[in-house]
């Protein structure tokens, strides 16, 4: 069996996030990035089946800058056997739909059984890319999955829905799937794995190698981000001190109805 995973580094969760003067980009400068962590449960969850049967080859794949080389690194040194960077020096900048399509162009010169990536990215938070490439690969997709059996030819997939509801779903192969946290507990990288990482195989392929042309690709780009901006800063707590309790429970109930406006 072949799988790959589909790999995005996102700013480390306690990462100051600084916008540049001009509101149009985020500053990076120093910036400290991490695999996106649902991106690691995909990754376990892959070697897990790897653990099953030591003939499945799991691929890391990620579009991105040289940078993104620390963090294959690390999947490798999980048990990821090789890994493929598509350089993005080509283009300014893409959308969901121009990313996914070179996704697809990559993941079509593998072939594989499986395509596992997190459910969603933390920076943009949009979860488009899993749905998309699926689309574009008309295959299955199940997105959030916190259960996976295997099956000979299918898989059957759990994943829980609004109300605490679960849905369970028989997908044939090759097909995507969307990891949730609940799914594993992605393992640690040992001190071999880390050494074996620097000799495993990782490719880095231009546009032109996927038979993509960055031109066309990059008129084709229909959303672009015209501002970032932080979110307002939340108003300070109120405290109620120094009174008898009957008298401040009188003045938070009062405060809740007419400034909070929650009763």
């Amino acid at each position: 069996m072949k799988i790959i995973v589909l790999l995005k580094q996102t700013p480390d969760t306690e990462a100051q996030i600084r916008i540049t003067s001009d509101g149009k980009n985020l500053d990076t400068t120093g910036m400290k990035y991490i695999i996106n962590p649902y991106d690691e449960y995909a990754i376990e969850e892959a070697l897990q089946l790897k653990d099953k049967d030591v003939s499945t080859e799991v691929i890391l794949l990620s579009y991105a800058d040289d940078s993104i080389k620390e963090r294959m690194l690390k999947g490798l040194a999980m048990g990821a056997d090789r890994a493929i960077q598509i350089k993005n020096d080509e283009l300014q900048e893409v959308d969901s739909l121009t990313l996914s399509s070179i996704l697809v162009a990559a993941i079509q010169q593998e072939n594989p059984d499986i395509i596992f990536c997190g459910k969603q990215g933390i920076d943009d938070d949009n979860m488009h890319v899993p749905v998309m490439v699926a689309e574009l690969l008309a295959l299955p997709h199940v997105n959030v999955v916190n259960k996976i059996e295997y099956k000979e030819k299918d898989l059957v997939v759990s994943r829980e829905v609004e109300g605490g509801q679960v849905e369970t779903f028989t997908v044939s192969l090759p097909c995507v799937l969307g990891a949730h946290k609940s799914l594993n507990t992605p393992r640690y990288a040992n001190l071999p794995g880390i050494m074996k990482a620097k000799k495993k195989p990782f490719e880095q392929k231009n546009l032109s190698d996927l038979g993509l042309n960055a031109i066309v690709l990059q008129s084709s780009v229909q959303t672009t981000v015209d501002s970032y901006k932080l979110p307002p800063k939340k108003p300070e707590g109120k405290i109620f001190r120094d009174e008898e309790l009957q008298v401040m429970v009188d003045k938070l109930v009062e405060h809740l109805r007419t400034e909070s406006k929650v009763l």
